[in-house]
């Protein structure tokens, strides 16, 4: 089998255009996931059963659900029950978000439980009340051992956002499959399909090493 180069070329800028959308989908669903995972983290760590519990279980229902199945819900399930159709956008970038939410939770609440008791103790003991301690010591402390874990779940987002090209919307992935219906290349477009997404991952990655050591020097002084 000879290998297809020009076809390589021809579909790159395409590809590259996918890759464009899953990074944005990615960026959109880890920004929302942070904000939703830090909430529910710190529900998860309240004392009040009311504000616990539903923390859990929208916990343990995201992270025991494929994330294919979340998104069949949001697109297909949810214009049922409401009697309108659901963007394909707005559906990938939502169940993404909630997805992403549930992981970033756990990532939280075993970050801010690493943390000293006796930094909450210190906090109140300087008039703060639970808020603040928690904003200005146990979470700025917290952030910094969680970047490992969430520059992890950046990359698995970016890699599992591939799945919303069930929906038929135009990522990375589903670029590739539209290119390979149309040309047949099915070896030359799948690795460069992933070709781009490990120059992604590696990037990242990289970045998420640098922040990382940016921190522990900024510690040091």
């Amino acid at each position: 089998m000879n290998f297809d180069f020009d076809l390589v070329v021809r579909s790159f800028p395409l590809l590259l255009l996918g890759a464009g959308i899953t990074l944005k989908i990615t960026a959109l669903s880890v920004g929302f996931g942070l904000l939703i995972g830090m909430f529910v983290g710190m529900a998860r760590l309240a004392k009040s059963a009311v504000v616990r519990i539903p923390a859990s279980i929208y916990v343990h229902f995201l992270r025991g659900t494929p994330l294919l199945v979340q998104i069949f819900l949001i697109y297909f399930a949810i214009p049922i029950v409401m009697g309108t159709r659901v963007d394909p956008f707005v559906a990938a970038v939502t169940a993404c978000s909630i997805n992403s939410g549930a992981y970033v939770a756990e990532i939280f609440r075993a970050g801010i439980q690493s943390i000293d008791k006796g930094q909450m103790e210190a906090g109140r003991s300087l008039g703060m009340n639970w808020v603040q301690t928690m904003r200005y010591i146990i979470l700025p402390q917290a952030l910094k051992r969680i970047l490992p874990p969430l520059g992890n779940e950046f990359i698995a987002m970016l890699k599992d956002s591939s799945l919303v090209s069930a929906i038929g919307f135009e990522e990375l992935t589903r670029r590739g499959q539209l290119i390979i219906a149309r040309t047949y290349g099915s070896f030359e477009i799948w690795l460069s399909v992933a070709f781009i997404y490990l120059i992604m991952t590696f990037t990242i990655s990289r970045l998420v090493d640098y922040l990382e050591r940016r921190y522990k020097t900024d510690d040091k002084h």
